[in-house]
């Protein structure tokens, strides 16, 4: 254990079990502030305007730490784009200055980019058991070019990195091992909530500290940057325990197999659907690699308690009574490729549908997932099987506090400065309009964008500048290599299709030798085909005429071919096929 994790206490032997020797003791960390005019910039490289690819920096002097490093799935129209990520370049240009990167929790959304960010640069990372359990097994994955700096931190510890102290303190969320954390600088301190939830009866029996926050608030927190994914939903976010009451009644009712679809990570979910598989006597299996992943690390970490024998092999189904078995499963956001989606459309290899099967999707789409959900249960209940989505049966509940929650995070660390963070802008606002309920004025609350500076210091905060920002997108094995206008050309190719023209020309005439052949990919007009491509023959005939070969430049020809096939299927039906042109030379 590196010697900059201040206040280590023995490893529990569970991530429930508390004794006097382990229990975190609450010690003030004094700071003598910076009489200088240093200020300190806080600058957000993703999770602002959007949901996903959380990444935010701290930088004082020569000194910078990074709060998480997530990722993003692609919207609709980003055509064969597997990942988005945040555009690192300013991180890479300032590599010495990294001190660390300290992690909040285990989700995608929040780790899911540091692979590519180790690919370039070696940064010591901070996080709690399962969260670098997690990750640990995500970067056996990658062939990373050297070994990751992977250092345990338990709730109640401190890391000093350069002039920065981070302390890790203890929340709920829908994962387990989530904290939050208060960065102690030299202007003050930064509460960073991470995600959370202020749940009192968690799966895990650990509930949010909010007595180190409200000690936090009495020591005087300069700024809270707060969660704000449900900032425009009223009331309180349900107990996870409401899930696992309502599992109990389902499980009872059904007669057959049993698919439970949720997000891989939500351990505390994968807990309960145990609990009510056991319960009932019912023999489980995991469907889905990032599924068994994480259900592995919690397990050896102690965070997943399964009897021996409950366990099977997705195998060794076929052996167990429909009414004995439940099938857990990834494709909760109806992913193309996820066991749920293959499941619905008959292509899974080891499991196929049957009229008594029970399928509870537990989880919300997330915004832009909806369509994929609703052709995912279509396909389900056209096989036959009873379908389990509705929020209202209380199979899900999210992770996010909602406004009275995060109304007691405000009042119980009285900032100087509020920032909203993780949302889109509708989030953002409604959250800075309950910081300016509470008494915080509104020129001392801040609503940033990817890429800005904020400067920070006791008397002043203010935006000043920006940075480089902005999306990655990973396509394949490919980092980066896709840009918009890769991206357009494939919408322009999905939307309007290909023609392709290949000629053949003398290299010191000029004169055409072979051809035109004419080859379209994804251009309708079926029905006159043979009319229409004998039509672009003669256009093309035509253009070729017309070429001065004098400079014996083969892109004359080129140029010539595409500008009158364009012009020509524009009149015939306003459309814009992508059209490739190719000269040989003879």
């Amino acid at each position: 254990m590196p010697n900059n994790i201040k206040r280590k206490y023995t490893r529990r032997k569970s991530p429930t079990e508390t004794t006097e020797a382990t229990a975190p003791v609450k010690v003030t960390v004094k700071h003598k502030r910076s009489k200088s005019k240093n200020k300190l910039k806080i600058i957000p490289l993703g999770g602002l305007h959007e949901i996903g690819k959380n990444m935010t920096l701290f930088q004082y002097g020569n000194d910078i730490i990074i709060v998480d490093c997530g990722m993003s799935f692609p919207s609709d129209e980003l055509l064969g784009v597997d990942l988005v990520i945040p555009d690192m370049s300013f991180l890479e240009s300032n590599r010495e200055h990294i001190r660390g990167m300290v992690l909040t929790h285990g989700h995608e959304d929040h780790i899911g980019a540091i692979p590519f960010a180790l690919q370039k640069m070696d940064i010591p990372i901070y996080g709690t058991r399962l969260t670098l359990g997690i990750l640990g097994r995500k970067l056996e994955e990658h062939d990373l070019p050297f070994e990751p700096q992977l250092n345990t931190v338990n709730a109640g510890e401190t890391v000093e990195l350069g002039c920065f102290s981070v302390e890790f303190i203890h929340t709920t969320h829908s994962i387990a091992d989530a904290v939050a954390l208060c960065i102690d600088t030299p202007v003050g301190k930064i509460l960073h909530t991470g995600d959370f939830k202020v749940d009192y009866t968690p799966i895990d029996s650990a509930p949010i500290d909010l007595s180190r926050i409200a000690a936090l608030g009495n020591e005087g927190v300069l700024m809270l940057m707060s969660d704000s994914t449900n900032a425009d939903r009223p009331g309180f976010t349900e107990s996870e325990k409401l899930v696992g009451q309502t599992f109990r009644n389902m499980f009872g009712q059904a007669k057959g197999r049993i698919i439970v679809a949720s997000f891989a990570s939500n351990v505390h979910r994968m807990q309960q659907v145990i609990d009510s598989a056991e319960s009932l006597g019912r023999k489980l299996c995991v469907c889905g690699r990032s599924m068994e992943n994480v259900l592995n690390v919690a397990t050896e970490l102690g965070y997943i308690t399964i009897k021996p024998d409950t366990l099977v092999d997705l195998s060794m189904i076929s052996n167990i009574p429909d009414d004995k078995l439940v099938i857990l499963t990834t494709g909760s956001q109806g992913e193309p490729m996820s066991a749920l989606t293959r499941i619905s459309l008959g292509q899974h290899k080891k499991v196929t549908l049957k009229p008594d099967d029970t399928v509870i999707i537990s989880a919300n789409p997330i915004p832009g997932n909806e369509r994929m959900v609703i052709n995912v249960i279509n396909s389900l209940v056209s096989g036959g099987c009873t379908v389990k989505y509705n929020a209202e049966e209380d199979i899900h509940v999210s992770g996010h506090a909602r406004q009275e929650e995060l109304k007691l995070m405000l009042a119980l660390t009285k900032p100087r400065y509020f920032m909203p963070v993780h949302g889109e802008i509708k989030h953002l606002t409604a959250h800075a309009k309950l910081a300016e309920s509470l008494g915080i004025p509104k020129e001392n609350i801040q609503i940033l964008k990817n890429g800005l500076i904020l400067e920070l210091r006791e008397d002043l905060c203010q935006v000043n500048g920006n940075v480089q920002s902005g999306n990655v997108f990973v396509d394949g094995t490919g980092v980066g290599d896709v840009g918009k206008s890769v991206i357009e050309d494939r919408r322009r190719l999905s939307e309007d299709g290909l023609i392709s023209v290949a000629i053949t020309i003398d290299g010191a005439t000029g004169q055409m030798i072979a051809g035109p052949e004419i080859v379209s990919r994804g251009f309708i007009y079926e029905k006159e085909a043979g009319n229409t491509m004998d039509y672009l023959r003669d256009v093309v005939l035509d253009a070729c005429d017309n070429v001065n070969y004098s400079r014996r430049d083969p892109n004359l020809y080129r140029s010539a071919i595409r500008d009158a096939i364009s012009g020509r299927i524009y009149e015939m039906c306003k459309r814009r096929p992508m059209i490739v042109c190719i000269v040989m030379e003879l």
